[in-house]
Parts: C-alpha cells; sequence; structure tokens
C-alpha cells in the first residue's frame, strides 16, 4: 500500500513520468498507468491489492451436493452401515448417475468435522534394522507354546541367527526350566561357536530380573564375555514383522 501511494504521488503530486516512475520504483510501465488510471477512477480503494482469486470456482462442490455427502454420511452411520468416502460416493452415483471422487468427499467431511485425524505413524527412520550384519553377531533365544496332534502342549525352545534368520538349535519339551535353557545354548554353541551378543524376552527361563537374581544362563553367558539384552516384561524381544530392535531392549554386562 504504501508503495502504491508513493506511485501515486510521484507521478500525479511531482509531476514525474510514467516512464521515469517506472524505472526509479522497479516496476512495469503498464503497472504504474494501470496504477494511476484506478485511482483516478476509485480513488483510495485503488491502493489496495486485490486479491487474484477467481469470483466463482466452477470445479468447487456445490453446497447442496456438500450437505446430501452429510446427510448420507449420516444416515449410513445411523443404521450401522460403512459410511466412508467410497460407500457415499456409490449412493451418490446410484441417486444421481454420477458422483465427486473419494478423495474430494473424504475432503468435504474432513472440513465439516466428521474425520477424525488418525495419529501419526512412527517413523521409519526410528526404527533400527533388526537384521544383523554377520553371522554370530547376534543370536535370539524364544520359547514357542505348541499343541501336538493329540493335544499334548510342548514348548519349543530356539535359538536364531539374526544374520541369516537360521535356526540354530530347537528342543522341544513338555516344560522348558532354566537349566534346559543352558542346554540348548551349549548345543547351540558346539556347532556354531559363540556368538557376540544373545536377545531374549523378559521370561523368568533367561533371566533373573522380575526375581531380583541370575540365572545359570547369565552366569554363562558373562563368564564367555557374551553381550545379553532382553526387553521388558511382556514386551517381546521380536514381533517377526516390524524386525526393529526394540525400544526397551536392556543390556545387561
Amino acid at each position: 500500500m504504501v508503495l502504491r501511494q508513493m506511485v501515486i504521488d510521484a507521478v500525479l503530486i511531482e509531476g514525474r513520468s510514467v516512464r521515469e516512475v517506472a524505472v526509479s520504483f522497479g516496476r512495469s510501465k503498464s503497472w504504474v498507468h494501470d496504477l494511476v488510471i484506478r485511482y483516478r477512477l476509485e480513488g483510495d480503494a485503488a491502493l489496495e491489492v486485490k486479491s487474484r482469486r477467481p469470483a466463482t470456482s466452477p470445479a468447487r462442490t456445490s453446497d447442496t451436493v456438500e450437505n446430501e455427502i452429510v446427510r448420507l454420511r449420516k444416515d449410513l452411520e445411523d443404521i450401522g452401515a460403512d459410511s466412508g468416502p467410497q460407500t457415499i460416493a456409490w449412493h451418490l452415483h446410484r441417486l444421481h448417475g454420477a458422483s465427486p471422487s473419494p478423495s474430494t468427499i473424504y475432503r468435504i467431511l474432513a472440513r465439516r468435522g466428521f474425520v477424525n485425524p488418525e495419529p501419526s505413524k512412527r517413523p521409519k527412520s526410528s526404527f533400527i534394522r533388526f537384521e544383523a550384519d554377520q553371522p554370530n553377531e547376534r543370536w535370539q533365544a524364544d520359547v514357542t507354546h505348541w499343541a501336538l496332534a493329540d493335544g499334548a502342549d510342548v514348548e519349543i525352545l530356539n535359538f536364531i541367527d539374526d544374520h541369516s534368520r537360521l535356526i540354530l538349535v530347537a528342543d522341544v519339551r513338555a516344560v522348558t526350566k532354566g537349566p534346559h535353557v543352558l542346554q540348548t545354548y551349549d548345543k547351540a554353541c558346539e556347532r556354531w561357536g559363540v556368538p557376540a551378543s544373545v536377545l531374549t524376552d523378559n521370561g523368568a527361563v533367561f533371566n533373573g530380573t522380575s526375581r531380583g537374581g541370575i540365572t545359570a544362563f547369565e552366569v554363562k553367558l558373562g563368564r564367555q564375555g557374551v553381550v545379553y539384552k532382553h526387553s521388558r516384561p511382556y514386551h517381546p524381544a521380536d514381533s517377526g514383522q516390524d524386525r526393529a530392535l526394540p525400544p526397551d531392549a536392556q543390556e545387561v554386562p
């Protein structure tokens, strides 16, 4: 607004030419000329910057259609039916032979307050690759419960190499106890060597954290110089899907 006033004053009060004023203020001659004409016709209103937004938007969904989208949303929710954008688009097309796109319907519903924004997902950059770089860099141990064909329940103790996902050893027992973990671990070491680290959940057969003690398995790892890591209670070490090292993993010296 200040610039426009200065340009008007330079032309109409100081009597400078349009060309000279355009050069002085770094504007085109046509811009200065049009501004002077507008000022003579409109007065101070010419000093306000006009919006370039079009007076009408042919592509904008009409209020009538928006209201019908909202009505369909409410009606579908009331009867417990799916009320998503694609369903609403199908009903509009069935009723009128045409419909806005599902993405347009979604934006309308969001603008009218019918869509609750989802919380931001955890960025992939926050995950640490679970796959180890080298063989024997990290083993993972876990106990899986299984029902046999005769109905008997057993427990499968696995040690897996987190580099290749190779099952190093798998022992099946009716019940897995602390000494069994040590036996299975020794069996794996005899064939594959000693790992650099071991990761488990917080099961009592692996560590004595919950009881304020220490297991024979932990003692053995400590004597071998193997780094032992475990998660907090009820937080599994690996879901088998995300393949990311759990952020709550604790390292035991």
